[in-house]
């Protein structure tokens, strides 16, 4: 079983339960179509990291207070600004679908947050190529909404990338993002080589969390 397969079967919830045949069989299908509508885009832009306490620092013109973050982030001296979207199409996949056979929808949101996650995981090891060449290595995302950084960053964090221009990307009044399969993040870079994974999982201390990785 492939990885991206893997990680479908994780956001359905199935834990350690096995998955029958007929599960594989329209996991495999809902990829086939995601792949379809999918229209992967991603913006990234790289700041100076000025961390003025250990839950305060700023990144660009903007202030950002988090704890958690803070722990992330300690001992970087730049910070990847980042955000991504699998598109439209990929809205209305799920939108159609759930007005037909909503067992098949439920399968497709896992799925399109599988193959976003991918995605992700694949942009950040291109920067993190980039940075490799400066002495700098990444650390794993962080999103507005883990812990205690808030979400409403997210409104910070989208205007410093300008995400409704380059990928189209916007936001509602609360905070929701459209299209919906999407995220942003940030990802601290310090010239100091950690060994954690650029998967978001590693830094949450939910450990009883039906959607956590066995390998942790």
């Amino acid at each position: 079983m492939d990885m991206l397969t893997k990680e479908a079967i994780r956001y359905l919830g199935y834990g350690k339960h096995a998955v029958d045949d007929s599960t594989l069989a329209l996991i495999s299908d809902s990829f086939r179509n995601l792949e379809a509508a999918a229209g992967r885009k991603s913006i990234y832009r790289i700041f100076d990291l000025e961390q003025i306490a250990d839950d305060k620092f700023i990144i660009g013109k903007a202030e950002i207070q988090s704890r958690n973050l803070g722990r992330n982030l300690r001992g970087c001296s730049k910070i990847v600004l980042f955000g991504a979207t699998l598109g439209t199409e990929v809205d209305r996949l799920i939108t159609r679908t759930s007005l037909t056979d909503m067992a098949k929808a439920v399968i497709h949101q896992a799925c399109a947050a599988a193959m976003l996650e991918e995605y992700c995981d694949e942009c950040q090891r291109n920067i993190g190529r980039e940075l490799e060449a400066e002495g700098l290595y990444l650390r794993p995302r962080f999103s507005p909404g883990y812990g205690d950084f808030d979400i409403r960053h997210q409104a910070v964090l989208m205007q410093m990338l300008d995400c409704a221009k380059h990928i189209g990307l916007t936001m509602t009044d609360s905070y929701m993002m459209t299209p919906t399969k999407s995220v942003t993040a940030v990802i601290g870079a310090s010239a100091t080589m950690e060994k954690c994974h650029i998967k978001g999982c590693e830094s949450c201390g939910k450990k009883d969390c039906t959607y956590r990785r066995d390998t942790l």
